[in-house]
Protein backbone atom coordinates (compact mmCIF):
# COMPACT_ATOMS: atom_id res chain seq x y z
CA UNK A 1 0.00 0.00 0.00
CA UNK A 2 1.33 3.44 -0.95
CA UNK A 3 1.95 6.06 1.73
CA UNK A 4 -0.80 8.32 0.39
CA UNK A 5 -3.24 5.41 0.49
CA UNK A 6 -2.33 4.58 4.10
CA UNK A 7 -2.75 8.18 5.18
CA UNK A 8 -6.12 8.39 3.47
CA UNK A 9 -7.21 5.20 5.21
CA UNK A 10 -6.00 6.52 8.58
CA UNK A 11 -8.19 9.60 8.19
CA UNK A 12 -11.19 7.48 7.18
CA UNK A 13 -10.74 5.26 10.25
CA UNK A 14 -10.53 8.31 12.51
CA UNK A 15 -13.67 9.76 10.98
CA UNK A 16 -15.51 6.45 11.36
CA UNK A 17 -14.29 5.28 14.78
CA UNK A 18 -13.17 8.47 16.50
CA UNK A 19 -9.77 6.94 17.34
CA UNK A 20 -6.98 4.78 15.88
CA UNK A 21 -4.73 2.35 17.78
CA UNK A 22 -1.39 2.14 15.97
CA UNK A 23 -0.58 -1.47 16.93
CA UNK A 24 -3.96 -2.90 15.93
CA UNK A 25 -4.01 -0.87 12.71
CA UNK A 26 -0.52 -2.02 11.69
CA UNK A 27 -1.47 -5.64 12.31
CA UNK A 28 -4.65 -5.21 10.26
CA UNK A 29 -2.62 -3.88 7.31
CA UNK A 30 0.26 -6.31 7.80
CA UNK A 31 2.93 -3.60 8.01
CA UNK A 32 5.23 -2.41 10.79
CA UNK A 33 3.99 -0.30 13.66
CA UNK A 34 6.92 2.07 13.05
CA UNK A 35 5.56 2.79 9.57
CA UNK A 36 2.14 3.68 10.97
CA UNK A 37 3.68 5.84 13.68
CA UNK A 38 5.64 7.73 11.01
CA UNK A 39 2.44 8.29 9.05
CA UNK A 40 0.76 9.57 12.22
CA UNK A 41 3.64 11.97 12.92
CA UNK A 42 3.48 13.40 9.42
CA UNK A 43 -0.33 13.76 9.49
CA UNK A 44 -0.12 15.44 12.91
CA UNK A 45 2.46 17.90 11.56
CA UNK A 46 -0.06 18.84 8.87
CA UNK A 47 -2.75 19.39 11.53
CA UNK A 48 -4.83 16.47 10.22
CA UNK A 49 -4.95 14.46 13.46
CA UNK A 50 -3.96 14.63 17.11
CA UNK A 51 -1.42 12.07 18.29
CA UNK A 52 -1.99 10.41 21.67
CA UNK A 53 -0.26 7.54 23.48
CA UNK A 54 -0.64 4.44 21.32
CA UNK A 55 -2.34 6.07 18.36
CA UNK A 56 -4.33 9.10 17.27
CA UNK A 57 -7.59 11.03 17.62
CA UNK A 58 -9.33 13.31 15.12
CA UNK A 59 -7.90 16.83 15.08
CA UNK A 60 -10.21 19.69 15.95
CA UNK A 61 -11.35 21.88 13.08
CA UNK A 62 -12.12 24.70 15.54
CA UNK A 63 -8.66 26.27 15.74
CA UNK A 64 -9.11 28.80 12.93
CA UNK A 65 -8.67 32.52 13.58
CA UNK A 66 -11.36 34.40 15.52
CA UNK A 67 -12.88 36.18 12.50
CA UNK A 68 -13.28 32.89 10.62
CA UNK A 69 -14.89 31.21 13.63
CA UNK A 70 -17.36 34.07 14.01
CA UNK A 71 -18.69 33.34 10.52
CA UNK A 72 -19.00 29.58 11.10
CA UNK A 73 -22.14 27.73 12.30
CA UNK A 74 -23.80 30.94 13.52
CA UNK A 75 -27.28 29.39 13.62
CA UNK A 76 -26.07 26.41 15.66
CA UNK A 77 -24.12 28.64 18.05
CA UNK A 78 -27.17 30.83 18.58
CA UNK A 79 -29.26 27.79 19.54
CA UNK A 80 -26.51 26.47 21.80
CA UNK A 81 -26.13 29.89 23.41
CA UNK A 82 -29.86 30.05 24.15
CA UNK A 83 -29.80 26.59 25.76
CA UNK A 84 -26.74 27.50 27.81
CA UNK A 85 -28.22 30.83 28.95
CA UNK A 86 -31.14 28.92 30.45
CA UNK A 87 -28.70 27.26 32.86
CA UNK A 88 -27.99 30.59 34.59
CA UNK A 89 -30.03 31.28 37.72
CA UNK A 90 -30.87 34.71 39.09
CA UNK A 91 -28.25 36.10 41.44
CA UNK A 92 -25.46 33.77 40.34
CA UNK A 93 -21.83 34.70 39.80
CA UNK A 94 -21.07 33.52 36.27
CA UNK A 95 -17.65 33.23 34.64
CA UNK A 96 -17.94 33.57 30.86
CA UNK A 97 -14.94 32.40 28.85
CA UNK A 98 -14.13 33.92 25.48
CA UNK A 99 -15.01 32.44 22.09
CA UNK A 100 -17.69 32.77 19.48
CA UNK A 101 -20.15 30.35 21.12
CA UNK A 102 -19.97 32.26 24.41
CA UNK A 103 -20.60 35.52 22.56
CA UNK A 104 -23.87 33.98 21.41
CA UNK A 105 -24.58 32.93 25.00
CA UNK A 106 -24.04 36.51 26.20
CA UNK A 107 -26.51 37.75 23.59
CA UNK A 108 -29.13 35.24 24.75
CA UNK A 109 -29.11 36.10 28.48
CA UNK A 110 -32.66 37.27 29.35
CA UNK A 111 -32.95 41.03 29.80
CA UNK A 112 -34.61 40.64 33.19
CA UNK A 113 -32.00 38.22 34.61
CA UNK A 114 -29.95 39.69 37.43
CA UNK A 115 -26.48 38.21 37.78
CA UNK A 116 -22.79 39.06 37.93
CA UNK A 117 -20.68 38.07 34.94
CA UNK A 118 -16.92 37.82 35.33
CA UNK A 119 -14.92 37.50 32.13
CA UNK A 120 -11.39 37.78 30.79
CA UNK A 121 -12.79 38.43 27.32
CA UNK A 122 -13.21 42.03 26.09
CA UNK A 123 -15.61 40.71 23.43
CA UNK A 124 -17.93 39.25 26.07
CA UNK A 125 -17.80 42.43 28.16
CA UNK A 126 -18.79 44.56 25.15
CA UNK A 127 -21.74 42.24 24.40
CA UNK A 128 -23.09 42.84 27.92
CA UNK A 129 -22.69 46.64 27.96
CA UNK A 130 -26.37 47.19 27.11
CA UNK A 131 -27.73 44.49 29.42
CA UNK A 132 -29.62 46.36 32.17
CA UNK A 133 -29.38 43.75 34.94
CA UNK A 134 -25.92 42.22 34.51
CA UNK A 135 -22.96 43.51 36.49
CA UNK A 136 -19.74 42.89 34.54
CA UNK A 137 -16.31 42.42 36.10
CA UNK A 138 -13.25 42.28 33.85
CA UNK A 139 -10.08 40.25 34.44
CA UNK A 140 -6.92 41.95 33.14
CA UNK A 141 -3.72 40.51 31.74
CA UNK A 142 -1.93 39.94 28.44
CA UNK A 143 -4.29 39.64 25.46
CA UNK A 144 -4.19 36.26 23.70
CA UNK A 145 -5.36 37.37 20.27
CA UNK A 146 -6.47 34.01 18.91
CA UNK A 147 -9.35 33.82 21.40
CA UNK A 148 -9.40 37.49 22.47
CA UNK A 149 -8.98 36.65 26.16
CA UNK A 150 -6.43 37.72 28.75
CA UNK A 151 -3.85 35.25 30.03
CA UNK A 152 -0.69 35.28 32.13
CA UNK A 153 0.20 35.79 35.79
CA UNK A 154 -1.95 38.91 36.21
CA UNK A 155 -5.01 37.02 35.04
CA UNK A 156 -4.18 33.97 37.15
CA UNK A 157 -3.74 36.02 40.35
CA UNK A 158 -7.13 37.71 39.89
CA UNK A 159 -8.92 34.46 39.02
CA UNK A 160 -7.47 32.72 42.10
CA UNK A 161 -9.37 35.20 44.30
CA UNK A 162 -12.74 34.48 42.65
CA UNK A 163 -15.42 31.90 43.42
CA UNK A 164 -17.95 31.51 40.60
CA UNK A 165 -21.17 29.51 40.70
CA UNK A 166 -20.89 28.42 37.09
CA UNK A 167 -18.20 28.58 34.40
CA UNK A 168 -19.01 28.46 30.69
CA UNK A 169 -15.75 27.18 29.22
CA UNK A 170 -14.69 27.53 25.60
CA UNK A 171 -12.92 24.56 24.00
CA UNK A 172 -11.66 23.52 20.57
CA UNK A 173 -12.09 19.79 21.21
CA UNK A 174 -14.22 17.46 23.35
CA UNK A 175 -13.35 13.77 23.32
CA UNK A 176 -14.21 10.98 25.80
CA UNK A 177 -10.53 10.05 26.15
CA UNK A 178 -8.92 13.50 26.39
CA UNK A 179 -11.81 15.51 27.82
CA UNK A 180 -11.81 19.24 27.04
CA UNK A 181 -8.84 20.45 25.00
CA UNK A 182 -7.55 23.60 23.34
CA UNK A 183 -4.68 24.65 21.10
CA UNK A 184 -2.56 26.77 23.48
CA UNK A 185 -0.89 25.65 26.71
CA UNK A 186 -1.17 28.96 28.56
CA UNK A 187 -4.84 29.39 27.65
CA UNK A 188 -5.49 25.80 28.80
CA UNK A 189 -3.88 26.63 32.16
CA UNK A 190 -6.11 29.68 32.67
CA UNK A 191 -9.25 27.72 31.77
CA UNK A 192 -8.23 24.95 34.18
CA UNK A 193 -7.79 27.50 36.98
CA UNK A 194 -11.22 29.02 36.34
CA UNK A 195 -12.80 25.55 36.41
CA UNK A 196 -11.18 24.88 39.80
CA UNK A 197 -12.63 28.14 41.13
CA UNK A 198 -16.17 27.35 39.91
CA UNK A 199 -18.97 25.22 41.32
CA UNK A 200 -20.02 23.93 37.88
CA UNK A 201 -18.28 23.79 34.50
CA UNK A 202 -20.35 23.91 31.32
CA UNK A 203 -18.93 23.30 27.84
CA UNK A 204 -20.70 24.46 24.67
CA UNK A 205 -19.55 22.34 21.71
CA UNK A 206 -20.63 22.59 18.09
CA UNK A 207 -20.53 19.37 16.10
CA UNK A 208 -17.00 19.82 14.70
CA UNK A 209 -15.59 19.95 18.26
CA UNK A 210 -17.26 16.78 19.49
CA UNK A 211 -15.08 13.69 19.16
CA UNK A 212 -12.06 15.84 18.24
CA UNK A 213 -8.93 16.70 20.22
CA UNK A 214 -6.44 19.56 20.39
CA UNK A 215 -2.88 19.42 21.77
CA UNK A 216 -3.49 20.67 25.32
CA UNK A 217 -5.88 19.16 27.84
CA UNK A 218 -7.86 21.56 29.99
CA UNK A 219 -9.74 19.10 32.22
CA UNK A 220 -10.84 15.46 31.90
CA UNK A 221 -14.45 14.59 31.21
CA UNK A 222 -15.03 13.80 34.88
CA UNK A 223 -14.54 17.48 35.79
CA UNK A 224 -17.21 18.76 33.39
CA UNK A 225 -20.73 19.17 34.74
CA UNK A 226 -22.73 19.84 31.57
CA UNK A 227 -22.18 19.54 27.83
CA UNK A 228 -24.40 21.66 25.57
CA UNK A 229 -24.24 20.39 22.00
CA UNK A 230 -26.18 19.85 18.79
CA UNK A 231 -28.59 16.94 18.48
CA UNK A 232 -27.16 14.11 16.39
CA UNK A 233 -28.83 11.72 13.96
CA UNK A 234 -26.12 9.27 15.01
CA UNK A 235 -26.69 8.74 18.74
CA UNK A 236 -23.45 6.73 19.03
CA UNK A 237 -21.34 9.89 18.93
CA UNK A 238 -22.94 11.16 22.13
CA UNK A 239 -23.15 7.81 23.93
CA UNK A 240 -19.68 8.01 25.58
CA UNK A 241 -20.55 11.42 27.01
CA UNK A 242 -23.98 10.36 28.23
CA UNK A 243 -22.55 7.28 29.94
CA UNK A 244 -20.18 9.45 31.98
CA UNK A 245 -21.04 11.85 34.81
CA UNK A 246 -21.74 14.66 32.33
CA UNK A 247 -25.26 15.99 31.83
CA UNK A 248 -25.81 16.35 28.05
CA UNK A 249 -28.15 19.08 26.77
CA UNK A 250 -29.00 18.69 23.07
CA UNK A 251 -30.38 21.44 20.85
CA UNK A 252 -32.04 21.61 17.43
CA UNK A 253 -31.43 24.48 15.04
Amino acid sequence: MLTVERKSLIQKVLQRDGRLVAKAFSQELGISEDTIRRDLRELAAEGLLQRVHGGALPASAAEADFASRQATATSAKSSLGLAAARLIASGQIVFLDGGTSNIQLARQIPRDLRATVITHSPSIAVELVEHPSIDVEMIGGRLFKHSIVTVGSTSAEAIARIRADIFFMGVTGMHPETGATTGDAEEASIKRLIARQSGETVVIATKEKLGAASPYQIVPLSEITTLVTERRDDAEQLRPFKSSTVTVVETDH
